[in-house]
């Protein structure tokens, strides 16, 4: 059984989905007390925060059918610039207005913590290629609410995939957790 250390839906969606056996327990870690100048070393550590925090707190006896924890935490690198949820509305708008008809970078941090074996700690990166949007289409799909609930200002499986004209790369991995990654790391440890 594995234990997700995230309080996202949009990461339990894709492994119900995918048929992972899994149970959900929220870190409750200050990602805002996490920093790092480097985007792919910072979701490495607010991923590996987050397992840890979840794998330190296991119950021997209450917890023993889990035998693993992962954490993951995502960004959106943007011309040099991190964004992680906007704070309001506001800042979505400004967000998107400067990614409208460009390229940028989501990264995803994955820690998975495994009784007796090394922690796996990587960064999972997809280009997402934004579309050209007018202000009218930015002011709307902000006003949906849906861009304060995900790093970057966009949920690439909900209305944000309006937004987007392409991926290169993992595209579950935009969504929060990269499935492959998850199936090559677990096939690897299961060896």
């Amino acid at each position: 059984m594995l234990l997700l250390a995230s309080a996202s839906p949009a990461r339990r969606r894709l492994l119900e989905q995918a048929g992972v056996p899994h149970r959900v327990r929220v870190s409750g870690v200050d990602e805002a007390q996490i920093h790092h100048a480097d985007p792919a070393e910072l979701v490495k550590l607010l991923a590996q925060a987050k397992a840890e925090a979840v794998a330190q707190a296991l119950d021997p006896v209450g917890d023993a059918e889990i035998t693993a924890v992962l954490g993951c935490d995502s960004v959106l690198s943007f011309e040099g610039q991190v964004f992680g949820k906007p704070a309001g509305p506001g800042e979505a708008i400004e967000r998107w207005q400067r990614m409208a008809g460009g390229c940028g970078s989501l990264m995803t941090g994955h820690c998975l913590i495994r009784r007796g074996q090394p922690v796996v700690l990587a960064c999972v990166e997809t280009v997402v290629r934004f579309a050209p949007l007018s202000q009218a289409e930015i002011e709307a799909y902000v006003a949906s609410g849906e861009p304060l609930q995900c790093a970057g200002g966009f949920a690439l499986e909900g209305r944000g995939g309006l937004c987007i004209d392409g991926l290169d790369g993992c595209y579950s991995n935009v969504i929060g957790l990269s499935l492959p990654w998850l199936r090559t790391v677990l096939g690897q440890q299961l060896a």
